[in-house]
């Protein structure tokens, strides 16, 4: 794959794995559960990282997580916790292995009361991505009002390691924001997404 004709957003440098995820992945409208729980998890796991060094694990993460499965994730024990804390292709922090399995049962109530936890996010942008124009990424917030409320619903709701910048993040990797400056090439093909 070529990736030095277009132009992409600054943050993502020359690295092929940050390039490809932010030519596929990053700002797409997601809705499907299990991926929302997967970016969701490895925002929480990324804050106060880069998220370079999550994207290098994330492999890692997906076998150590038994694939995000978020129903087994509920239901881990003592000896699985034990197991991750010995896990050295992932960020063995203790408190965010147990927030993990936290955020998995609160992700499991959200889903028993909205029918999904796709409608219960997507209802803080009205159902669809809001549509930003940043000419530069130092302009791109890195917590808005909106991120604000649905963190502070979040942890009302029992969830951890859930922050206002860690949800604008995730609301930016999920497409419910449109976050591509306008001259990447990205941000036309996602404006009507």
């Amino acid at each position: 794959m070529e990736f030095t004709e277009k132009r992409r957003c600054a943050w993502c440098g020359n690295d092929p794995l940050y390039m490809t995820y932010h030519d596929e992945e990053w700002g797409v409208p997601v809705y499907d559960d299990a991926t929302l729980f997967e970016f969701l998890i490895l925002e929480t796991f990324q804050a106060g990282l880069s998220w370079i060094t999550i994207l290098r694990k994330r492999e890692n993460f997906r076998n150590a997580f038994d694939n995000f499965d978020y129903k087994k994730i509920a239901n881990y024990g003592e000896e699985k916790y034990l197991s991750l804390l010995e896990d050295s292709g992932i960020i063995r922090n203790k408190l965010k292995i147990k927030a993990t399995i936290t955020n998995a049962q609160a992700f499991m109530r959200i889903q028993k009361e909205f029918g999904s936890f796709s409608k219960y996010i997507w209802q803080f942008t009205d159902g669809k991505p809001i549509q930003n124009a940043f000419t530069n990424r130092h302009d791109v917030p890195a917590t808005t009002e909106i991120s604000d409320k649905l963190s502070k619903d979040l942890k009302k709701r029992g969830f951890k390691f859930i922050g206002s910048t860690t949800v604008y993040a995730h609301m930016q990797a999920t497409g419910m924001v449109n976050d591509h400056t306008t001259s990447c090439f990205r941000y036309s093909e996602l404006k009507n997404a």
